[in-house]
């Protein structure tokens, strides 16, 4: 385990250097530049020389290949550089903004788990019934739903209408969060019970169950025992995947309600072409993916036996 885990994390290093040497790239080539974004609303106009003078002095006139290599010298000795637009440092900026999405990362795999597991293991246990039929047809419409128009759905009655939750922002405590971790949670939550229901049903129709059932073993025991336990490795590598695009910061969402993440982050760098606090979330990206990819395979080998059997042939 220890070797497997060491050469998981000798990998991350390619990764990284792939990554963000691609989107150094993509941003050199994308229409329009940090400074032209810069001085954009500067009242009175600016001239090209001023230009000049600051894309000088931010080194984008420098070819590519020296940027990016003066970029990944900082990083390495610790200094991710300064923002474009704030002045400030951008690792200081950026791990302000971390536990915000941290924050609301977690609350929303905690909803989605509550509710996606015991639904889908009801629906499936109540296969063709009436709660069966109901599930369905709600995870259907909530999966239907892009993120946008729940966060608005759930604005409109809970925040507008009925003043329980307030609109935007993350200043008032525990009501801040109840919404966009909401908008995050049904959409994930629908698509994941319909999963765990198909894993159950597909689980439940196996040589091994039949076996257990005509020995007489009781339902409540093989479910619990075998069929929950198999389902949980489907689970954990949905969970795995949406945790990585969480921690990534849910732009669309942070951007309705003003959540001050590090989605938010993004895509206000983004706009503003701000290079150096870009190319700090695409770290903060392939790291995040990296690490939950590792986890989750270590989890799986403590779920499933049969990995450790395979690995050893």
């Amino acid at each position: 385990m220890k070797k497997y885990i060491g050469r998981r994390l000798l990998q991350l290093i390619p990764i990284i250097l792939g990554i963000t040497f691609l989107s150094f790239g993509l941003m050199q080539t994308a229409a329009g530049n940090a400074v032209d974004a810069l001085y954009d609303n500067a009242s009175g106009g600016v001239t090209e020389q001023v230009k000049a003078e600051k894309r000088a002095e931010l080194g984008l006139d420098k070819p590519f290949l020296i940027q990016y290599g003066n970029w990944l010298e900082g990083v390495i000795s610790g200094d991710m550089g300064v923002s474009y637009i704030s002045k400030k440092l951008v690792f200081e900026t950026f791990i302000s903004k971390l536990p915000a999405t941290i924050y609301l990362t977690i609350t929303s795999i905690l909803l989605t788990i509550f509710i996606s597991i015991p639904f889908g293991i009801l629906a499936a246990v109540k296969r063709n019934q009436f709660m069966d039929y109901f599930i369905r047809m709600m995870s259907f419409i909530g999966n239907s739903m892009p993120s946008f128009f729940i966060s608005l759905l759930l604005i409109y009655f809970l925040a507008l209408k009925l003043n329980i939750f307030p609109v935007m922002g993350n200043k008032e405590g525990w009501k801040s969060i109840v919404l966009p971790a909401f908008t995050l949670a049904i959409a994930m939550s629908s698509k994941y019970t319909r999963q765990v229901r198909a894993t159950i049903l597909e689980e439940l129709n196996k040589d091994y169950v039949m076996g257990a059932r005509a020995r007489g073993i009781q339902e409540s025991v093989i479910f619990y025992a075998s069929v929950l336990r198999t389902v949980m490795l489907n689970i954990i590598t949905l969970l795995a995947l949406s945790i990585g695009s969480l921690l990534g910061g849910t732009t669309i969402v942070e951007t309705i309600f003003m959540w001050d993440g590090v989605g938010k982050l993004a895509v206000d760098s983004i706009t503003m072409r701000d290079y150096p606090m870009i190319q700090a979330y695409v770290i903060w990206m392939a790291l995040i993916y990296v690490a939950v990819n590792l986890i989750t395979d270590i989890l799986y080998h403590y779920l499933d036996p049969r990995i450790n059997i395979i690995e050893r042939k």
